[in-house]
């Protein structure tokens, strides 16, 4: 018995704390670093996320230089500088910001954002270390100061703690040599590798700017060519407003963490002020379904009461023989990119002679607002016998990888594009056509498949919502075709009487002896239509669409 407890006080004691960034240190394939490739398109993701969500916050219209530089090509090491014109972070709060995992002001607000568990770009800052054993370089100017911050900065992993060095502050001059008012510059070195095609540093880019029509992106690659996508709209995204949580949405222990941290003096009040879509009525009527006293104190409610309490808001328990109706919750929380803009957006990145959008109305999948949006275009240089592109996003942040296990790419593959126009043997899988199709998901609370947020989970209520946006689209794709098809019959008509009725007027003046006849404006009415070619172009503001005739 002595040896069995001396075996279990030495296992005692070989147990330790694992910090979340020693943790993070040896799983990086949980925040997309698991291959060279990869690595890089994740580390440009988190700096230009950092950058769309600072300077819409600031309310500043982004622009955003990336730079992809090859250091040494045998050892795979790859230099990054992303540049903005946000805001600029304080000097004090860089260590935090860069330094520190789980730091961020996202994680307890409900609401869409592109990031929330404070982890991205102190990712990229330990990964960058765990490769080259070299710090990140951050520069951050402020408006109110003459000078920027620098800093060089790492990660202790067994602290989650930023180390810093060489800290000072410089003039930043743009190339014209005019001072920089506010933003901010990475430059980070890692072991990665830079590919072209599709899943490349320059497809996420692009990608990028189509949902974020507000911005400006220059990004120039290894070999000096400079790629640009120019702001298509002065207008930035509308503001979201935190919300609070839905009865819907709420787990047991979420609702027993927040009794038990509650100052309410008595339930009623605690629904009231702590939930959303709970009005004076619905807080009685679930005290009255969990057979509670809207007097009782949060804090001295028992397990068996926030069970309780928890049935009456999932409708286990009635109130006069049905659930209690609840209020959906506020969708000022989301921002859709709305459907002109949309269409801004893949026009300057995709040429293509048909784009239609659609952005459905908001709705509610277990407490969390949600929205879907779409988008087709069709024809141009798009090539037919390849599938058609799929580009997918989550609250404006193109999804990469994973796309076959995506619930985006399920819901277009559960339609039938055959009766649409499209090519798809068996009726299922993604199409074939000179097309690409967009979704959008925006939501509080995305669900993803895994930590490196590629693809996202099933939820039985959005693919459904997604479906009947794509067949709304496949309506529209088969009008479409079918007009042009109709055009098509008419133009070889047209093109028919306009060689033979010249001829025969040409041959009957001549018997005649008379003028030939301008015969325009009777082949016109003979055909009934006018037969005319549109070409449309957008700017910042307006749609221009060239007609010949």
């Amino acid at each position: 018995m002595t040896d069995m407890s001396g075996i279990a006080q030495k296992l005692a004691s070989n147990q330790k704390q694992v910090a979340i960034s020693e943790f993070f240190e040896k799983n990086k394939h949980f925040l997309g670093f698991d291959s060279p490739i990869r690595s890089l398109i994740t580390a440009v993701k988190e700096a230009v996320d950092n950058s769309l969500d600072a300077c819409e916050e600031a309310r500043i219209l982004p622009t955003i230089r990336v730079k992809v530089s090859k250091i040494d090509t045998k050892k795979d090491i790859i230099e990054l500088v992303v540049e903005d014109n946000g805001p600029g972070i304080p000097q004090k709060s860089i260590e935090k910001v860069f330094g520190q995992l789980l730091f961020g002001s996202r994680f307890h607000a409900i609401r869409q954002s592109r990031g929330q568990q404070g982890i991205g770009i102190t990712g990229v800052v330990m990964y960058s270390q765990l490769t080259t054993g070299k710090p990140t370089h951050v520069k951050s100017k402020i408006a109110t100061e003459s000078t920027a911050a620098v800093v060089d900065i790492g990660l202790d992993t067994r602290k989650n703690k930023a180390t810093k060095s060489n800290s000072g502050r410089e003039i930043w001059l743009h190339d014209d040599g005019e001072m920089k008012k506010h933003g901010l510059e990475v430059t980070t070195r890692m072991k990665a590798k830079y590919q072209k095609g599709r899943q490349s540093v320059w497809q996420y880019l692009r990608m990028t700017s189509i949902v974020n029509p507000h911005a400006e992106i220059t990004f120039t690659d290894p070999d000096g060519e400079v790629h640009h996508w120019p702001r298509v709209t002065e207008r930035l995204p509308g503001k979201v407003e935190s919300i609070k949580p839905h009865p819907h949405g709420i787990e047991l222990g979420q609702l027993q963490r927040m009794l038990t941290e509650s100052k309410d003096s008595r339930l009623s009040v605690f629904l009231r002020t702590n939930f959303s879509g709970v009005s004076t009525r619905a807080a009685k009527e679930l005290c009255a379904a969990a057979e509670l006293d809207v007097k009782v104190k949060p804090k001295q409610t028992s397990p068996e009461q926030i069970r309780a309490l928890l049935e009456a808001f999932q409708g286990e328990r009635l109130f006069n023989g049905k659930p209690v109706k609840l209020l959906n919750p506020p969708t000022n929380c989301l921002s859709p990119i709305e459907e002109m803009l949309i269409k801004k957006g893949l026009s300057k990145t995709i040429d293509s002679r048909y784009a239609t959008t659609m952005t459905r109305a908001p709705n509610v999948s277990q407490g969390n607002p949600y929205q879907v949006e779409v988008g087709l275009i069709f024809g141009g240089d798009m090539a037919s016998d390849k599938p058609v592109e799929v580009l997918r996003f989550a609250n404006r942040v193109p999804l990469m990888y994973q796309q076959g296990g995506c619930l985006l790419t399920k819901a277009i593959e559960s339609v039938d594009w055959r009766q649409y126009g499209l090519d798809q043997a068996g009726g299922k899988g993604v199409p074939k056509g000179p097309a690409a199709i967009l979704v959008h998901l925006a939501s509080t609370n995305v669900q993803f498949t895994s930590e490196a947020k590629e693809a996202l989970a099933d939820n039985g209520e959005v693919m459904e919502e997604v479906r009947k946006a794509m067949l709304e689209m496949g309506r529209g794709l088969r009008k479409h075709l079918e007009k042009k098809k109709k055009m098509a019959k008419t133009k070889e008509k047209f093109e028919l009487i306009n060689d033979i009725l010249p001829a025969i007027a040409k041959k009957s003046a001549q018997i005649l002896d008379r003028p030939v006849p301008d015969l325009a404006g009777s082949i016109t009415k003979i055909m009934s239509a006018v037969i005319c070619e549109s070409e449309t172009e957008w700017n910042k503001s307006t749609k221009s669409v060239d007609v010949s005739i």
